[in-house]
């Protein structure tokens, strides 16, 4: 039923995180992203609300995507320029695979919504861990579009939701790099009550 802990603990240690603008083909096909996708439904959940979704931005609707996020983006900042605009375009159709995720918390739940927003959060994670597991290299990036509700509403999304992120998943295009990571004894201590 367990499987070993080290294994398991060197999947944890080597998860890295790929640029999205150097990944390349192949990508998780349909049935890959079935699974990374199941794997990622399997957070914790406090009253089994599902309070997440995830929306695939298929290869053949990318270009759609990016003329969406460049209209949002010019309706907001109408002086956006063509380096601010071409930055939306590249945000769209980089990465094999894209898949949005949303926060979507359950209104009048006795759950509090921040808890149903962690557990959307723990949903991005799942989904990278099993993009790792499967391997490829993903990326959870947020950004601009993140948060304009034109781009919200595209997806799906209700005025009450969020979007937690977007994820690009595919294969690295080059040596995924190591990042600095804080020291263990300056981000856990022990309770002295």
């Amino acid at each position: 039923m367990f499987n070993d802990l080290s294994s398991t603990a060197a999947l944890l240690a080597t998860r890295r995180s790929g640029k999205p603008r150097d990944m390349i083909a192949p990508g998780p096909d349909s049935a890959q992203l079935r699974q990374i996708l199941e794997a990622a439904m399997r957070v914790p959940d406090h009253g089994k609300l599902a309070p997440w979704r995830f929306v695939i931005i298929e290869s053949d609707r990318r270009e759609a995507f990016a003329d969406l996020l460049k209209d949002a983006y010019r309706a907001e900042k109408p002086e956006a320029g063509r380096l601010e605009l071409e930055s939306m375009d590249q945000f769209a159709r980089q990465a094999p695979a894209l898949v949005a995720v949303l926060s979507t918390p359950v209104e009048n739940s006795k759950i509090p919504a921040w808890e149903q927003q962690l557990s959307a959060g723990a949903a991005c994670m799942n989904l990278l861990l099993a993009t790792h597991a499967a391997g490829f290299v993903g990326s959870w990036l947020t950004g601009w579009p993140t948060y304009n509700g034109d781009v919200l509403a595209s997806l799906g999304g209700a005025p009450q939701d969020r979007i937690a992120g977007f994820l690009f998943l595919g294969s690295p295009g080059r040596a995924l790099e190591e990042r600095p990571r804080p020291a263990y004894e300056a981000v856990v201590s022990t309770w002295k009550g």
